[in-house]
Formats: C-alpha cells, sequence, structure tokens
C-alpha cells in the first residue's frame, strides 16, 4: 500500500495545541487506562473463577471485556507516549494496522452489545426455552460470528481507506487513526469509498440497535406482566446495565460515523472520541460490578478464597 503513495508516515496531532495542559491530560488518562485494565481483567477474572457466573450472560460480558481491554491497547499506550513526546509519528502501515484492529474490536463490541440484548429477551420472554435457545454450543457459534464479522467489516472499511493515494498533507488532526481525519488527506476523490463505509456503519450500528429496541421492547412488555413488585425490580435489574452502556456506545459511535467526513470538526469529535474509547471500556467494569448483585457477591466470594488460600500459605 505505501508504494502507491507519496506519504510514507502519518504526523498525529492528537492534543499538541493543547500545550503544557497535556502533561495533566497524561496523568488523567494513565489512571483511566489503568482503571480499565483493572477493571475489565477483575472482570474476566471473576467470571472466570466463578462456577455461579458460568451463564450465557457472563460468557458475553467475559468476552465484552476481553475485547474491550484490546481495544484500548491499540490506542491508549500510543496516545499517552505521544502526549509526552515531540515526534508523533506513525508509519503508513502502522497506521492501517492501527485502524484495522480498532475498528476490528469496536464493531466486534457493537455485534456482541446486540447478541446480549437477544441473551435478556431469551432470559425474560422465552425462559422455558431458554437452555435450547442459549446452549454453549449457540453461544460459542454467536461469539464466533461476532468477532469474525467485526475484522471483515474491519478490512474491508481499512482497505478502502488505504487504497487511496496520500500525496499531499500527512498531519492527522486526531490522537490516533480513524478513518474520517485519515480519508480527508486523500488527494483524490473519495465519494464512493465513503458511501461503502457508511452503508458498513448503518449495518453494524442502525441493524443492532434496532434489534436492540425490539428486543427490549419486547422484554417490557413481559415484565409488565410480572404481578409482583419485586419481580419487575429484578427483571429490570439485569437489563439496565446492558442498557447503559448500549446508549453510550451507540450514542457516541452514531454521532461519529453516521455521516460524512466533510463535516469532520476535529475539536468536538475528539471529545466525542474520548467517551467511546475511553469511558466506554471504563463503564463495562464500572456498570456490571456497581449494579449487578451476583458480580458483587462473586468479588467478595474471590476474595475471601484468595485470602484464606494467602494465611493457609503463609
Amino acid at each position: 500500500m505505501a508504494n502507491s503513495s507519496s506519504v510514507t508516515e502519518f504526523l498525529l496531532l492528537g492534543f499538541s495545541s493543547l500545550g503544557e495542559l497535556q502533561l495533566v491530560l497524561f496523568a488523567v488518562f494513565l489512571c483511566l487506562y489503568l482503571i480499565i485494565l483493572s477493571g475489565n481483567i477483575t472482570i474476566i477474572s471473576v467470571i472466570f473463577l466463578d462456577r455461579s457466573l458460568h451463564t450465557p450472560m457472563y460468557f458475553f460480558l467475559g468476552i465484552l471485556s476481553t475485547s474491550e481491554i484490546f481495544y484500548t491497547i491499540v490506542i491508549l499506550p500510543k496516545m499517552l507516549i505521544n502526549l509526552l513526546s515531540v515526534l508523533r509519528t506513525l508509519s503508513f502501515m502502522s497506521c492501517a494496522t492501527q485502524m484495522f484492529f480498532f475498528l476490528g474490536f469496536a464493531v466486534t463490541n457493537c455485534l456482541l452489545l446486540g447478541v446480549m440484548g437477544y441473551d435478556r429477551y431469551a432470559a425474560i420472554c422465552q425462559p422455558l426455552h431458554y437452555s435450547i435457545l442459549m446452549s454453549w454450543r449457540v453461544c460459542g457459534q454467536l461469539a464466533t460470528t461476532c468477532i469474525v464479522s467485526g475484522f471483515l467489516i474491519s478490512l474491508v472499511g481499512t482497505s478502502l481507506v488505504f487504497i487511496l493515494p496520500f500525496c499531499g498533507s500527512n498531519k492527522v488532526n486526531h490522537y490516533f487513526c480513524d478513518i474520517s481525519p485519515v480519508i480527508s488527506l486523500a488527494c483524490t476523490e473519495t465519494y464512493i469509498n465513503e458511501l461503502v463505509i457508511f452503508i458498513c456503519g448503518v449495518l453494524v450500528l442502525v441493524v443492532p440497535l434496532i434489534f436492540i429496541c425490539i428486543s427490549y421492547g419486547f422484554i417490557v412488555r413481559t415484565i409488565l406482566k410480572i404481578p409482583s413488585t419485586e419481580g419487575k425490580r429484578k427483571a429490570f435489574s439485569t437489563c439496565a446495565s446492558h442498557l447503559i452502556v448500549v446508549i453510550v456506545h451507540y450514542g457516541c459511535a452514531s454521532f461519529v460515523y453516521l455521516r460524512p467526513s466533510a463535516k469532520y470538526t476535529s475539536g468536538k469529535d475528539r471529545l466525542v472520541t474520548v467517551t467511546y474509547t475511553i469511558i466506554t471500556p471504563l463503564l463495562n467494569p464500572m456498570v456490571y460490578s456497581l449494579r449487578n448483585k451476583d458480580v458483587q457477591l462473586a468479588i467478595r466470594k474471590v476474595i475471601r478464597k484468595t485470602g484464606f488460600s494467602l494465611k493457609t500459605l503463609w
């Protein structure tokens, strides 16, 4: 790809316009990054160690947390280095690789959230058939489909960007290689490429979101038929965490990707991108641990077991 272009590297402008404030951002983002890693690793470990969480709902949550970890690893370490560095270049191939993996994990997350919505529908609306609808074989097939589809769609999107010739400016007005800021540097007409990317965006964002909305329509109708207040509260609480993550993730991603790159505004878009590259992965473990009593109980059990094991060894 690099041979067909005069641009061999990109300069990530990131937050360079903020001057000394970048040191403050470095400290804040580093803390958030460590919290994201520790929070998601905790969720994965607890789900793996506690048998009571070996259910389809937590199986998908574990995969989502794993995806969130790699999703942030693709973006945040380089961003942190750039906040302290004057040299903020990224080779042509490295930029393409970063975009491929970022989009791959991002699309996988979107599809996983859709599958998690279906899981809640099956559990609440079809409880008698739940073990068949969400058997371990079905769960494995759904998870594999999400991951494979995510990276195939990412391959299409990344290829559509980097087959274009880049022969002018190499300054990417962003803190990582995202579609809009990179494709705007191409020195040829990008309408067809952007149209195909937009269609992919609709398939990835709008279709799963409609599916989630329909699922929750059935869920709400079923919950309202539950006679006891406690039963309604418990049913709603199992869906609340998922809904919060869905609203933040799909809302921010739709704002950035479901529009032409010509309408890309660096300042506003960077702020929104920070939300779904940092806040969403941070929100995932916090919401599922703070609002979910099963996860809270499992964490306490694991801590007690670990504490007992350490005392025995001592």
